[in-house]
């Protein structure tokens, strides 16, 4: 498992265009609103947890296609699948090393979200709080969605539709935490229900993957 963790981000490493790109449209997304809203430091505020959490979903989707195309067609998802290691535990180690690229970045640049949008200390520790519980979240759907589509046409534009939907709730308590933040109340219930979800999705998400897997190279 360890071995696998360090080939997945070994090959980051041979090429960070793949988790540069997601890095790069969060940071991009992120810098064009104040600019396309304006600097009215009260709007931007009140805009932030939703907007921060919409870029961080659309920059993770931007590379979950990719999670197990590569070893599909080159024969080594073949190989793991005949091989005595358990299966799920595989998805969950590329699931870690896909956040450790994808999720990981985006929790260490939230402050720099703070600053953009006039965010206090506090209301900017709870936006990296709950970034921090949400983004996993993320990534086991998009294993999950990356496994369902592994193979067919338009992939990556199936993974976004089927990840999407199920990556609401994921929204909601997340910015709903922010925003509890910011008006002083307890954000203990939105991180609480994020913290389930997280869980919950932990439990699932990669034994279906791995069932999925299994049916796409059968």
């Amino acid at each position: 498992m360890i071995d696998l963790l360090r080939r997945d981000l070994l090959l980051a490493a041979r090429s960070p265009g793949q988790w540069l790109l997601p890095l790069a449209f969060f940071i991009a997304a992120l810098a064009l609103f104040p600019l396309g809203v304006g600097a009215d430091a009260t709007l931007l505020a009140r805009i932030a947890p939703g907007v921060v959490w919409v870029c961080a979903l659309l920059a993770m989707m931007l590379s979950v296609g990719t999670l197990f195309s590569g070893d599909w067609q080159d024969g080594t998802l073949e190989q793991m699948l005949i091989g005595r290691h358990w299966l799920p535990g595989l998805v969950a180690v590329r699931v870690l090393a896909h956040w450790l690229q994808g999720g990981a970045p985006l929790v260490l640049l939230s402050p720099l979200a703070g600053l953009l949008f006039n965010l206090d200390a506090a209301t900017s520790g709870m936006l990296a709080l709950a970034l921090l519980l949400g983004t996993p979240v993320l990534s086991l759907l998009g294993a999950l969605g990356g496994a369902l589509t592994l193979g067919l046409r338009n992939g990556a534009t199936l993974v976004f539709l089927l990840v999407l939907p199920l990556a609401v709730p994921a929204l909601i308590f997340g910015s709903g935490a922010v925003v509890a933040a910011q008006h002083g109340e307890s954000a203990q219930a939105p991180l609480s229900l994020l913290g389930a979800l997280l869980i919950l999705t932990t439990l699932v998400a990669p034994p279906a993957a791995a069932a999925a897997l299994r049916i796409a190279v059968e």
